[in-house]
């Protein structure tokens, strides 16, 4: 099949080149009895504008770099949907790659972005130095989500606050032996989260016991494990404070089979707030990251700095979620 071109329109309606190209980018006036005749006939025909050609003479490429971090991921997957809602029909399309949570492949996946000269950047996440990501990016406008990196353009939650809120809900209910599977231990949100479990212990003059605190990846499968550790170490716990809520149905599954009662025998909370949340049995109790809003934002805020105007990082409040998974701890644990 033929490709429609501006000459067969410009045949079509008895008009010249130029002035099919005006209408159709609409850069000048053109007389609207001409303007409809054109836009019938382009109609009529099915012409395809070639978003090549139109962008690389305004200069851009009109694509968006988008690394994100385990595609699939619940909470990047939200943060996902709402860059690509946030471009909607502003002519910009975005390039996902995945970044693994691994400095280097971060890099690799940046400099593909790049080689496709892309106009901007929406860092989700990630673990790459300050020095070396600034260095990369150059003078690219560029946005990094769900990260607070000092002397760039960041959205993120503040997880400092996120933790303490979470640790603080089960210490107003008694429990006083917290266990916290923390998720990937030099993960710039985990250290945040922890220090935000820590804050609360000590604001409660609970000592810290490192034997209640876990390593895992953010996994389901982590989650089991973690509860696994901690019962094959004997050790005594009442709640368990998860880096996130896959980590938490995980955590969960492994006290179902051993028999242990959420909330009776051990309460649960999560962080993120991902969909899956309220319907776990019971419901979890979390911190709701506002994921899709922060992608969203990321998204028009990028534009933004395309066209020059300033933009201000933005902090975002996690918020509790109270649902049936926490109570106070059983008798025979008081």
């Amino acid at each position: 099949m033929k490709n429609v071109t501006i000459q067969d329109i410009a045949n079509e309606a008895q008009v010249s080149k130029s002035t099919v190209s005006r209408v159709l980018n609409s850069s000048s006036p053109v007389h609207p009895d001409k303007r409809r005749a054109i836009l019938e006939v382009t109609q009529r025909l099915g012409f395809q504008p070639n978003v090549v050609a139109r962008s690389l003479s305004k200069g851009r490429s009109m694509t968006i770099g988008a690394l994100t971090q385990n595609i699939g991921s619940p909470f990047y997957d939200a943060i996902s949907q709402g860059v690509i809602t946030g471009l909607g029909d502003t002519g910009y399309s975005p390039i996902f790659v995945d970044g693994r949570w691994q400095p280097k492949i971060e890099v690799g996946a940046i400099k593909a972005l790049l080689g496709r000269r892309v106009d901007g950047l929406i860092l989700i996440g990630g673990t790459m130095p300050v020095d070396e990501l600034n260095e990369l990016c150059g003078d690219l406008p560029t946005i990094i989500v769900g990260r607070q990196v000092a002397n760039t353009h960041c959205i993120y939650t503040d997880n400092i606050d996120g933790g303490y809120l979470a640790t603080k809900l089960l210490i107003e209910h008694g429990h006083r032996e917290i266990a916290f599977i923390r998720g990937i231990a030099h993960h710039p949100d985990v250290i945040d989260r922890f220090q935000g479990y820590k804050n609360a212990l000590h604001e409660a003059d609970i000592e810290l016991n490192k034997s209640l605190v876990i390593d895992g990846d953010f996994t389901s499968e982590s989650g089991v494990q973690a509860i696994e550790t901690l019962e094959s170490r004997k050790q005594s716990f009442t709640a368990v404070f998860a880096a996130n809520d896959t980590t938490a149905f995980g955590a969960r599954l492994a006290l179902y089979r051993r028999n242990l009662r959420v909330p009776e025998d051990v309460s649960i909370v999560g962080f993120d707030d991902q969909a899956e949340a309220a319907f776990m049995a019971p419901p979890l109790t979390t911190i709701r990251q506002p994921a899709r809003r922060m992608g969203t934002l990321a998204s028009s805020a990028l534009l933004g700095l395309i066209d020059g105007a300033p933009f201000q990082s933005q902090s975002f409040q996690g918020e509790l979620k109270i649902r049936e998974s926490v109570s106070r701890p059983s008798s025979s644990h008081q």
